[in-house]
């Protein structure tokens, strides 16, 4: 495996842990306060910035990813290059010319995209990584977090539809804090493969799958 291979997933997780600490930076979160008004109340901070890195971070987690041989390829490398682009879109369009206006419903457009992208992807992937070896040990971490995610993007429908938009900033943060963690254990268990080499025979915890198969 070369060098660059493996300073993939130490780039992921250092970009995300970088966005995390710069979202935090922030003005502040609060449960009526979307992720679209937060960065736009953060302009010019390190808001923007956060979400340019985090997209960053997931390309080099995908090509990590493929170069570990993970199986993600095809849909799921898909919906995470939406994710990404997605987040770009986010963090560059509210800095361009455009009317204000304009530029906060790119921006949220772009935030719906990747919310509901990176749950799709976590749930065309639990099949996958239950079937494979290598990574049958985060299937059932990734399965709870896609679940996770699904709810969250059902939630955030219902809340900004007929909700009204009562604690939609609650559900949004919710929601990315899940798709965060997803991030970060897929990215930690690519530290594993790739630095320690095979775990096909030292998983620690169980699947669900693996559950289910030894009852039968």
């Amino acid at each position: 495996m070369t060098a660059v291979k493996r300073l993939y997933p130490l780039i992921a997780l250092a970009a995300i842990t970088f966005a995390v600490a710069g979202v935090l930076a922030g003005p502040g979160a609060s449960m009526n306060v979307t992720v679209s008004e937060y960065a736009v109340a953060d302009r010019g901070g390190v808001t923007e910035l956060a979400m340019a890195v985090m997209a960053l971070g997931s390309v080099a987690l995908l090509a990590g990813l493929r170069g570990a041989g993970a199986p993600v390829r095809g849909m799921p490398a898909g919906l995470f290059m939406v994710w990404s682009g997605a987040l770009a879109v986010a963090a560059v369009v509210p800095a361009t010319p455009l009317g204000m206006e304009s530029a906060v419903q790119v921006h949220r457009w772009a935030l719906v995209a990747a919310f509901v992208s990176l749950p799709a992807a976590a749930a065309l992937l639990v099949p996958r990584l239950a079937a494979d070896e290598g990574w049958k040990p985060v299937a059932r971490v990734v399965e709870w977090l896609a679940l996770a995610g699904g709810l969250g993007v059902l939630a955030m429908t219902y809340v900004a539809l007929p909700g009204g938009g009562v604690l939609i900033g609650l559900v949004e943060w919710a929601l990315l804090g899940a798709e965060v963690a997803l991030l970060t254990v897929l990215a930690g268990w690519l530290v594993r493969v790739v630095w320690l080499g095979s775990v096909r025979h030292t998983a620690n915890f169980p699947t669900y799958h693996r559950i289910i198969a030894s009852r039968s």
